[in-house]
């Protein structure tokens, strides 16, 4: 066997972090060799995440001074960023210069918005701050796996967690020439996807057993998707998004509808997802309305259609925290190391969470 790969996770105590250590716990071939944290070194994972206790027994957040040697030392190493926006692009580029010096080679998978943007001008213009990083932009791609058959850059942006539902629904329709322009998105989300630090919309009290709709027409991951999807299909789309906070904590169900370009009916949008994604293995379609239990906690996707009275919907549901951050993560570091993209990610949802 070949020894496993030094991993290390960046921005170490947030939902999507602990997700990846769980996902990396399991992993034949990622070996965790620090997970680091400037606001909590040298405490515990365990006491981050009790759930992880068994698998991290003695395992401590370390800081970046102590995390940069280890990446600049081993010849080859993955790191998964899952630090905030807006600070993620200048930690990488401080850990990929040191590297660089080193001779080494890390390949790194960031889940925070910095990198998704083809420039720091638009960049700075969503999120209202220059960017971290502008020169490393060029070396990463934003796309999901199952758009992109093979990347051309070191390093990869993985798209948000509403982006990764999204683009999977609409992709497949306007590559397929199924659609008319705009698309229309209602999107549901549950609340670790407004991560660890409790705010209002988060607060269970006020969130349980409530619905509501926030940043109707004016979500910030808008401009991401758009630029993925025309990246993935070829196709400038509009897209009219009105995201939802539901009462549950992971999880994500989007409806995307537009009207048809042709006389289709639901078989037909059916065999056009099929097609689209013969050879994506996470991707599930079926005739059933995908339910958000039967994903939660796995890396797969469920895909559905309807058409009627020339409007086409997909629906599609995924976990935030796997398929739309941690999970695609590995799902990419498993591709930028040549090993089979399922490689730790196959295990089915749990259920009746």
């Amino acid at each position: 066997m070949s020894p496993r790969i030094p991993t290390v996770v960046l921005g170490g105590t947030g939902y999507v972090a602990g997700e990846l250590l769980r996902l990396i716990a399991a992993h034949p071939n990622f070996r965790l060799a620090a997970v680091m944290s400037d606001s909590q070194p040298g405490e515990s994972i365990a006491r981050a995440f009790p759930h992880l206790a068994s698998s991290y027994p003695g395992e401590r957040f370390r800081s970046q001074a102590e995390v940069a040697p280890l990446i600049a030392a081993a010849p080859e190493s993955a790191v998964f960023s899952a630090a905030p926006h807006g600070v993620s692009a200048s930690l990488i580029d401080t850990l990929l210069s040191g590297a660089q010096r080193a001779g080494t080679r890390p390949r790194v998978v960031d889940i925070s918005a910095d990198f998704r943007y083809a420039s720091p001008e638009t960049y700075a213009q969503v999120y209202a701050h220059a960017h971290g990083a502008p020169g490393r932009m060029r070396e990463f791609t934003c796309a999901l796996p199952e758009h992109l058959n093979e990347a051309t850059t070191p390093h990869i942006a993985h798209p948000g967690c509403f982006a990764t539902a999204i683009l999977l629904a609409s992709v497949p329709l306007l590559a397929a020439g199924l659609v008319r322009q705009p698309l229309f998105v209602s999107g549901v989300t549950g609340s670790t996807g407004s991560g660890r630090k409790p705010v209002e919309g988060t607060h269970h009290p006020l969130r349980h057993s409530d619905l509501y709709s926030y940043g109707a027409l004016s979500h910030r991951h808008v401009p991401e998707v758009a630029a993925c999807a025309r990246a993935a299909s070829g196709v400038a789309a509009q897209f009219a998004f009105v995201p939802h906070s539901g009462p549950f904590a992971r999880g994500i169900h989007v409806a995307v509808q537009a009207a048809a370009s042709r006389a289709v009916d639901t078989a037909d949008v059916l065999a056009a997802l099929r097609d689209f994604y013969a050879h994506a293995p996470f991707v599930r379609v079926t005739a059933e309305a995908p339910r958000i239990k039967d994903v939660v906690a796995s890396n797969y996707a469920h895909l559905s259609a309807a058409a009627k009275d020339g409007t086409v919907a997909v629906l599609c549901a995924i976990d935030n925290l796997t398929k739309g951050a941690a999970g695609g993560a590995v799902q990419w570091m498993n591709r930028l190391f040549a090993l089979p993209e399922t490689t730790g990610l196959t295990a089915p949802a749990p259920g009746w969470t």
